[in-house]
Formats: structure tokens, C-alpha cells, sequence
């Protein structure tokens, strides 16, 4: 080996060492306290909060835009559908910051500063008076245009506080998860176990704060008045804020190891310019680092034989007498493990996509459904139940759904496939895509039923609650939300188990992006529809449109969908890593654990 290349990578060994993926702060007598269940509570905690916040106002918004900031009912449909989707795609804006420049931790909390500084923004407009327009309430809709419209200066306060949201939970949706699953180590199989675990109970307790959320803070904002709404909205950040930093000494924190996206780069930049190198047979004549030089915490991964074009990034270029030389850094010479990393997220790609016409799927039973529900008999014992909290149905079915799941389900599974979470996660989506399209035929059936009525009781014009039960919507709503169960988990248990320990956070973001894009795919699809069926969904009356047809419709597609997921999923190859290192990993954690505390 030639002194320049014993150099380089003497500097490269430097660099990773100091750059190790999940650092236990100094100590690895420490790291025997830190971590596990105990440390997950908080971020359990946090994420209830946070989404009691986010979901009530996500199911409420429609409502505080037409009536009090006076926007038409068009508008406010739009700006909460683009508010939705933004709020899922900056997830990818924590994702990066996590990676890159903060620990998972450090990203929550600054995330949860914007958020909490959103939602003191949307406070301070619903309490003053002269920040936004009279609120004009009980208008027929043919007199909106009296309304008073509200100003530009208005409007730029509304939307600087609803993006602080948008941006805030995005973070917090990218860091937490990570941040949570990062307490398990998934090299080890009695830890592997417990993370599987971790992901239904971040559902749960997502699910138990969007309860609150869509039923109380509901109640509250429409009852007691907005200004109540936002600052409970705006305390619930705070204490968020508060539970999150108390468990900052149990946590394993993860240490930034440089940008996904720059090291996707590198990757295709040097694939480009060895373009004309042919790709050897041979596994050493491709460039990855040692054990040693990776570090405990580091990830190596072995070669698999997709995208081989990528392969030529880790090609060690030869001199005129075949002794190997690296060209110095990154730009020049990848690992192979860099090059795996960035075929991981290649081969996300299509999972990603074809799960995103499930999420249209929920933005369009999220919507129509609060549309049915004013229309319909919403008695429950002498209480009439709002309509913004309909969609609690779905979140009370996976609430009573994950426990079945977990308790009853995996344990049965798992003796007869023998992986620790039962089936895995590709699998579990899968089923969420069929649950969906089921969802979609039901609710097609409900929604002839409730037209028939309609029709029966010469009703068709009539603002009176028609005598069906609201309930009934609660068949297609439980149905899909057992398919968000089976779906989201399994979205997030992919994207995290799959990518890289310094890409985490940005594969938990990916996953998110799957909902921000079904909510944006919504938007394009209703006009579509309206143009292609000449108005199916054109009319104000409800009775009068063709909303079964559309729900039917869904299905069809739903059902194509899953078929295309099906050949994406059978050809997705798991990623695969080097024994050597998970040999290491697991003999440094019994080691740790078997060691004394230090006085």
C-alpha cells in the first residue's frame, strides 16, 4: 500500500470515528442506562400532545377560516388542503436538519419552538379583534358577499401563523419517530422486537391525542370561542416542549453525519464519471471502509446486484503498475455502502408512490364525510355530536384495533413466519391498501342508502338532519382507520428499519410525504372528476351530487393501486448488513450491559 493511500485512509478513519451514528454522550457505561422503554415514554408523551393540537385543528380549520376570516367555502376547503399537504412534505425539512446539522432531540425541540410560536400567532389574531375581519356567522350563503372580506395584512398574519404550524409539526413528525425508534437497537433481536413494538405505541398514543383533540378541543373552539381553541393549542406545544426536554439524560442521541441528500449526490456524480469503467466481478475491487474505521455505530452494508450503473462510485481506480490508489475525497471515490445507502432510497421510491393514492383516499373520507354528517341525524343520548368531530371514528377504531393487533395477532404470526414484528412491514402495508379499497366500497354503499333517504322522505332540498344516524358512517371510518393502523406503522417501520442509521430521520420524513402528496393529489382529482363526469361533485347540495359514484370510483382505483404495489413490493430487495457488524453490535451491547456501573 503506498504512504498516500495508507494517509487517506488514516484521515478517513479519523473522520468516521468522529462522526459516529448513534453516540451514547461519552460514556459507554452510561449507555447501559440510556434508552429502552423508559426513554420512549417521553417521546410518547410528546406525540399526544403535539397531535391533539395539530388533528383538532386539521378536522376544525374549514370552519374558523369561512366564519370567522370570511373566506368562501371554496377558499377555505384550499387553504386547509394546502396547509394539510405542506404541514407532511416540510417533515422533510426536520428530516434533513436532523441528519445533517442536529441530534434528533435538538431538531424536536427547535421544530416545537416554531410550532408553539404558530399557534401564539393564531391566538393573538382570534383574540384581537382588529387583526382579522367580523367573524360573520348564521349568513345564508347567498349573502356572503356582505361579509367582510379581510384585509391583505390580515390574511399575511394568518398564514405566517399557520405555516409556523405547518413547518413546526412537519419537524416534529420527522424527529420524533426516529428519535423514539433510536432507543432500539434493530441489530439486535431482543431489542428488534421492542422496536417493532415502538411503532404500534407511537400510533396509540398519536391516536389517544388526536381523540382529545378532534372531540374536546373541537368542542371548545366552537363553543368557547377560538382565542380558547389556539391557547390550549399553544399550551399543549409548551408542555410538549417540556415532557420532551425532561427525558433528554435517558435518551441515546444519534450525532449528525453529513447531509442524505450530498451523499446521494456523490454517489451519482462519481457513478457519472467512471460511466466508461467497467463494473468488476470481483467484491474487493470495490472501495469500503473496515470495521474499525466505521465505528460501532456505523452501518456496513453489503452489495446487493440492482442499479449496478451505481456500482462504479466505489470502483478503486488502479496506477500503470495496479497498485490501488483512492482519489481523495468523496466527490472522487465512494463506499460501497454509500452506494447501497443511496440504492435504498432508490428502491423506495415506488413504495412511496404507491401508497399515496391510500392517503387520497383518507383526505377525500376526511372531507365528505364531515359533508354527509351535517346532513344527517347526529343525536347521540340528547348531545348532538359536531360534525369537525367525525372523524374521532377512525381513531377510536385504531385505538381498540392496535392493542388486538399487538396482543393477539403478532404473537400468532410470528410463530408461523418467525419475524419478530409478524409479518413484515411491506406485507402489513399491504393489507392497509386492501382495507382501504374495502373502506371505499363501503362507503359507497352508505352513501346510496342516505341519498335513497333523501329521495323517500322528499328531503332532497330540505336543511333538516335527514333520520339516519351519523353512525353509520362509522363502518367505512372504522374500516380505514384499521387500514391506517396496518399502513402508517407499517410506512414508518419501513422507511426506518430500511434506510441508513445517518438517514433516518429522512426516511421517517419520506414516509410522511406519502400523506402530504394524497392530500395534494385530492385537490387535482375532485376537479378532475367534476370536469371528466360533467359535476358529480359540482353542486352544494350534497343529495344532489353523485358522491357514491365518486366513492366507488376510489375503490376501482384503490384496488389497480394495490396491484402496482404488489409489483413494487415484490421486486423492493431488503437491505442487507455485513454480518461482521451485527456480530459487533451485538457483542458490545451484552458487553455494556453485563458491565458494573462506574462510581
Amino acid at each position: 500500500m503506498s504512504g498516500y493511500h495508507f494517509a487517506y485512509h488514516l484521515e478517513q478513519a479519523n473522520t468516521r470515528l468522529h462522526k459516529m451514528g448513534l453516540s451514547r454522550d461519552d460514556n459507554d457505561q452510561q449507555d447501559s442506562k440510556r434508552g429502552g422503554t423508559k426513554a420512549a415514554l417521553f417521546v410518547y408523551v410528546a406525540v399526544g400532545l403535539e397531535n391533539m393540537a395539530f388533528l383538532a385543528n386539521a378536522s376544525g380549520f374549514v370552519n374558523y377560516f369561512y366564519q370567522y376570516m370570511n373566506f368562501s367555502l371554496t377558499k377555505s376547503s384550499t387553504t386547509l388542503t394546502n396547509y394539510m399537504g405542506s404541514a407532511f412534505i416540510l417533515s422533510l425539512v426536520g428530516g434533513l436538519v436532523s441528519d445533517t446539522y442536529l441530534s434528533r432531540f435538538k431538531t424536536g425541540m427547535l421544530f416545537a419552538c416554531f410550532e408553539l410560536l404558530g399557534f401564539g400567532v393564531l391566538t393573538a389574531q382570534a383574540y384581537f379583534d382588529q387583526l382579522r375581519p367580523t367573524p360573520c356567522i348564521g349568513v345564508a350563503p347567498d349573502q356572503a358577499y356582505l361579509c367582510e372580506k379581510a384585509t391583505t395584512g390580515q390574511v399575511a398574519i394568518l398564514y405566517v401563523g399557520l405555516y409556523l404550524v405547518a413547518l413546526g409539526t412537519g419537524g416534529l413528525k420527522a424527529a420524533l419517530p426516529s428519535l423514539g425508534a433510536d432507543q432500539f437497537d434493530d441489530h439486535t433481536p431482543e431489542e428488534a422486537a421492542k422496536l417493532a413494538i415502538f411503532f404500534n405505541r407511537y400510533l396509540l398514543s398519536f391516536t389517544i391525542g388526536g381523540i382529545f383533540g378532534v372531540t374536546f378541543l373541537v368542542w371548545i373552539s366552537e363553543n368557547k370561542g377560538w382565542p380558547w381553541g389556539f391557547g390550549i393549542c399553544t399550551m399543549s406545544i409548551f408542555i410538549c416542549m417540556a415532557i420532551l426536554f425532561m427525558g433528554k439524560s435517558t435518551y441515546r442521541h444519534n450525532v449528525p453525519k453529513g447531509s442524505p441528500l450530498t451523499r446521494i449526490a456523490q454517489v451519482f456524480v462519481v457513478a457519472i464519471k467512471n460511466a466508461k469503467q467497467a463494473v468488476p466481478e470481483k467484491i474487493e475491487e470495490f472501495h469500503e471502509v473496515n470495521h474499525i474505521e466505521a465505528g460501532e455505530e456505523n452501518e456496513i452494508l453489503e452489495k446487493t446486484e440492482q442499479f449496478r450503473f451505481l456500482d462504479r462510485a466505489a470502483i478503486v481506480r488502479k496506477s500503470n503498475d495496479t497498485t490501488s490508489i483512492a482519489p481523495a475525497g468523496p466527490w472522487k471515490l465512494c463506499t460501497v455502502t454509500q452506494v447501497e445507502e443511496t440504492k435504498i432510497i432508490v428502491r423506495m421510491l415506488p413504495i412511496i408512490l404507491s401508497t399515496v393514492f391510500l392517503n387520497t383516499c383518507f383526505s377525500q373520507l376526511q372531507t365528505f364525510s364531515v359533508n354527509q354528517g351535517n346532513t344527517m341525524d347526529r343525536d347521540l343520548f340528547g348531545f348532538e355530536v359536531p360534525a369537525s368531530s367525525i372523524p374521532v371514528i377512525p381513531l377510536i377504531s385504531t385505538f381498540i384495533v392496535i392493542p388486538i393487533y399487538e396482543k393477539i395477532i403478532v404473537p400468532i404470526a410470528r410463530k408461523y413466519t418467525g419475524v419478530p414484528t409478524g409479518i413484515r412491514s411491506l406485507q402489513r402495508i399491504g393489507v392497509g391498501l386492501v382495507l382501504s379499497a374495502i373502506s371505499m366500497g363501503v362507503a359507497g354503499i352508505i352513501e346510496t342508502r342516505r341519498k335513497n333517504i333523501a329521495i323517500e322522505k322528499n328531503m332532497v332540498n330540505s336543511n333538516e338532519a335527514l333520520p339516519y344516524s351519523v353512525f353509520w358512517l362509522a363502518f367505512q371510518y372504522a374500516i380505514f382507520g384499521a387500514a391506517d393502523m396496518f399502513s402508517l406503522v407499517g410506512l414508518l417501520d419501513f422507511f426506518y428499519s430500511e434506510s441508513s442509521s445517518g438517514m433516518r430521520s429522512f426516511g421517517t420524513a419520506i414516509s410522511w410525504c406519502s400523506l402530504g402528496l394524497g392530500y395534494f393529489v385530492s385537490t387535482i382529482m375532485v376537479d378532475i372528476v367534476n370536469t371528466a363526469s360533467g359535476g358529480w361533485l359540482a353542486s352544494n347540495n350534497l343529495n344532489r351530487n353523485k358522491l357514491n359514484y365518486f366513492y366507488w370510483l376510489l375503490a376501482g382505483i384503490s384496488l389497480l393501486n394495490f396491484g402496482f404495489y404488489l409489483v413494487c413490493a415484490s421486486w423492493y430487495k431488503y437491505k442487507k448488513v455485513d454480518e461482521h457488524y451485527k456480530n459487533q453490535k451485538a457483542n458490545a451491547l451484552h458487553g455494556r450491559m453485563a458491565s458494573p456501573p462506574r462510581y
